[in-house]
């Protein structure tokens, strides 16, 4: 998602493309927050800006360098870019372009009011489709030359978390999805239109031709690969998790900015931290915090989502640190949720199988394919203890970014 692929006249890629968790747009963030103003943007496109977005990439291309932005011809993002090479169709689906800034989300339309702010034409922008629509056949060079027939269906796609809540079925009504990939998400479907009024989560297209919930942290698995692979310079990451047996009475807390931050704070200088070590603070209570800091950053946008009234009982659960039995563990209790493996191991991509499978006519709705396809093999269950000490360290969690915040902008 957010990702920024600019084509010119002639199809050619106009320059590397600007990643989802590229941070160089602050400057153009804080001119749409705080120049344009939340409010306007919230009400044309139902979110505000957030430095991975798409539309502020744009402004940043525009101020910096105009010579390849009066060169764009097509506007994409990744996945569509693909999309666009099998099929010749130039194309995106209402979930991946709700972030983008540049979609009125409630009216599943691209905004006239975030096009002239960022300067690009309705021409520029690809067709708006539903998830699992079928955009057009593959072109006939591209199936010969992977050795297919005519008549191969290209679907329009999703973006990767509303893919992998299709493929944990997390569709309909009030589901939870909770990813553990690179970046953390959680994610609440429903079946209607809302806003949070503060924009602490995202509102956007669901790809059951819905809508979403969701809160998203720019470091989640990535923080512990990180921990792993350049501080204790492991890759034994089971065998250093075995290790941990004493849940909710650390008192080292790590804070999983290592990026910034999105959901809640939607803080691009906030920065990673450990606070409360002594000289009897020991290896496995360091990795402990980092898991922790996973877990209760997550709940920051759990809670947002509570106050909402939205009430949650359960989730699923997909991505790289979905494998680890401790960190579903310390999620049960951090959340108080109760939490759903399901037999595939791979969200996103069976998510992206199953729209295929609704958009070739194999199934009747992404609900019913969803309902059909996705198995629950595992619950893991809060426990009484352990939710109450989670509770009493996620209070005290919730008070460093506050105590660090000035201190990270002046590090910047």
């Amino acid at each position: 998602m957010h990702g920024l692929v600019v084509l010119d006249e002639k199809d050619e890629v106009i320059r590397p493309a600007i990643l989802w968790n590229d941070g160089r747009t602050g400057k153009e963030t804080d001119y749409l927050n705080q120049v344009i103003g939340k409010d306007k943007l919230s009400g044309y496109t139902a979110n505000i800006a957030f430095a991975g977005f798409t539309a502020p990439k744009i402004l940043w291309l525009r101020e910096n360098e105009p010579e390849n932005f009066a060169r764009i011809s097509k506007i994409m993002l990744p996945k569509d870019y693909l999309a666009y090479k099998l099929s010749g169709v130039f194309c995106t689906d209402y979930s991946d372009a709700s972030g983008m800034l540049l979609m009125d989300v409630k009216n599943k339309c691209w905004s006239k009011e975030m096009m002239q702010i960022c300067g690009v034409t309705e021409q520029q922008l690809p067709t708006l489709y539903e998830s699992y629509d079928v955009v057009g056949d593959m072109k006939a060079d591209v199936a010969a030359e992977f050795g297919f027939g005519s008549g191969v269906k290209v679907i329009a796609g999703a973006g990767d978390n509303a893919a992998a809540a299709v493929g944990t079925g997390t569709v309909g009504d009030g589901m939870c999805n909770i990813s553990l990939g690179t970046s953390g998400t959680i994610f609440i479907s429903s079946s209607s239109f809302g806003v949070d009024d503060n924009n602490a989560l995202h509102s956007f297209a669901h790809a059951d031709g819905h809508y979403h919930l969701m809160g998203c942290m720019l470091s989640a698995a990535s923080c512990n690969k990180w921990w792993m692979d350049e501080i204790l310079k492991t890759k034994e990451y089971a065998a250093e998790q075995e290790a941990i047996v004493k849940l909710g009475e650390n008192q080292v807390f790590y804070l999983p900015y290592l990026m910034g931050e999105r959901s809640p704070h939607n803080d691009p200088k906030a920065r990673a931290t450990f606070t409360g070590m002594t000289m009897d603070t020991t290896r496995e209570e360091m990795t402990q915090a980092v898991l922790e800091g996973v877990a209760f950053g997550l709940r920051d946008s759990l809670e947002v989502a509570r106050s909402l009234g939205i009430r949650i009982e359960r989730t699923k659960i997909c991505g790289g640190g979905a494998k680890s039995p401790l960190w579903k563990k310390i999620i049960a209790n951090v959340m108080n949720l109760k939490v759903d493996v399901i037999e595939s191991e791979e969200g996103p991509g069976y998510g992206g199988a199953i729209l295929a499978a609704v958009g070739c006519g194999e199934y009747a709705s992404v609900e019913d394919a969803a309902g059909k396809l996705v198995k629950v093999i595992e619950t893991v269950e809060p426990d009484v203890q352990l939710v109450e000490k989670y509770e009493e360290r996620y209070q005290k969690f919730r008070k460093i970014y506050p105590a660090m915040k000035k201190l990270f902008q002046e590090l910047a």
